[in-house]
């Protein structure tokens, strides 16, 4: 029990058994200052706690697997009121979230204000609230909270690592293979002109030829002749592995001065696969290549290839709520999809599958004129089964690149690395290009 309480009990016992034993008019003004304290204190709780606000506000909604998030509190209290004591809690679900305080005074018509830095350890979707506020009144009788409800969203992307150079097929051109197929959209590779039919738009129409001839000319253009790079993440829940893993929470003072920890991934193959993903995704777009991604998680997502900034925030936001859940294997993903790519496009295939369905998938792409990299994660290094090293063998068989990622591997370093078992004249990397002073 409170020492406010008991405090007011032993007054309010006192007043009592003088009044009734003695009759005395101290006993009774005990009896009724207990009454009026106790009645007082509560009115004051009920005002203070109905007066007080809290404003949360952050400069970006969207933010990466080990930044450091920053968010403003803002708490105000517009009753007339001062509150002696006042208790801030951020019931927010992102992991070790920062921003619950205590402060012993804040008087009526009263600001204050603060800044909280959260270390951001897990991707996904997490709702900036409910903020609880309490307090009491100075006695310490009794105390009363309010829920502030959420009303912003925050979305943290997979960690992106930097990556230098990556290897790519044998015999792929680095401007890719042309490709003669008509496109409906407009593309800096036009093909000829035709006559215009109704319906077409007037940013087509070629005005020379259309002066020339007499009557109006349209613009027919080709699809992008780079090849295209298509990212398919292998989300199937029998293949993904996980070590047993607890993350220790950094202490606030490491986050001063916006001071970001040094983040490391999870020991599990989808945070990993879905790493190596979004970091060649930010590395392509980078290069101004067009990018595709499929994957077949909670729902059968493809998002067509395109190398704009607004393609790689599409891909992050996805592979921020992706989880190891689908049905389909490697195989039946390319299967489902691999029709649809133009010819020459090069396929990353990102999975820690043991199983033939890989092979399988390889053969497939190569049937299809397609060029298949293979990003394969050792699954036996995750606590996974055996396998890793048959499905390696047979790959470079096939002549099919294979970068190898293990456990606590250095990413941009593994991704970098030219299997040694192709002659390294047959293969090349994407490179960022050197710009001359």
């Amino acid at each position: 029990m409170k020492a406010g309480r008991i405090l007011l009990a032993l007054i309010l016992l006192i007043g009592s058994v003088g009044v009734l034993t003695t009759g005395k008019v101290m006993y009774a003004r005990f009896l009724y200052l207990s009454v009026l304290l106790a009645i007082g204190s509560w009115i004051w709780t009920r005002w203070a706690v109905r007066g007080l606000q809290v404003q949360r506000s952050a400069r970006v909604q969207r933010a990466n697997v080990g930044d450091v998030f920053e968010e403003k509190f803002n708490i105000s209290n517009d009753s007339r009121v001062m509150v002696p004591w006042l208790e801030v809690m951020n019931q927010s679900l992102i992991p070790f979230a920062a921003g619950s305080r205590l402060f012993t005074y804040l008087s009526g018509h009263h600001k204050q204000s603060y800044l909280a830095r959260t270390w951001l350890t897990l991707r996904g979707g997490f709702v900036l609230g409910p903020t609880r506020v309490s307090t009491g009144d100075p006695f310490g009788l009794f105390s009363a909270s309010k829920v502030i409800a959420p009303e912003r969203t925050l979305v943290v992307f997979p960690i992106i690592f930097e990556i230098k150079s990556f290897v790519f097929p044998p015999g792929l051109l680095p401007g890719g293979q042309v490709i003669r197929r008509k496109s409906a959209d407009i593309t800096p590779h036009a093909a000829g002109v035709r006559e215009y039919v109704h319906g077409d738009a007037m940013k087509r129409i070629h005005w020379p030829t259309s002066a020339r001839r007499g009557h109006l000319m349209v613009k027919e253009f080709e699809q992008d002749p780079q090849a295209e790079i298509w990212l398919y993440l292998d989300s199937q829940k029998d293949v993904h592995y996980a070590k047993p893993y607890q993350l220790e929470e950094i202490p606030i003072e490491m986050m001063m001065f916006k001071k970001r920890p040094k983040f490391k991934l999870p020991p599990a193959t989808l945070e990993y696969s879905i790493s190596i993903t979004a970091s060649l995704s930010h590395y392509f777009i980078g290069q101004r290549r067009a990018v595709g991604y499929v994957s077949a998680g909670q729902t059968f997502i493809v998002h067509s290839a395109e190398h704009s900034e607004r393609q790689e925030a599409k891909i992050l936001e996805t592979l921020a709520f992706v989880e190891a859940n689908g049905s389909l294997s490697i195989a039946a993903l390319v299967a489902v999809q691999a029709s649809q790519l133009p010819q020459g496009s090069s396929v990353i295939l990102v999975t820690p599958t043991v199983r033939p369905d890989l092979i399988h998938a390889v053969d497939d792409l190569q049937r299809r004129f397609l060029r298949p990299v293979v990003v394969l994660l050792d699954a036996e290094t995750f606590g996974g089964v055996r396998g890793t090293q048959n499905l390696v063998a047979s790959l470079r068989e096939r002549r099919v690149p294979v970068v190898i990622i293990k456990c606590d591997a250095d990413l941009p370093q593994a991704l970098s690395i030219v299997p040694t078992t192709i002659n390294s004249q047959e293969i090349s990397r994407w490179q960022e290009p050197i710009l001359s002073h």
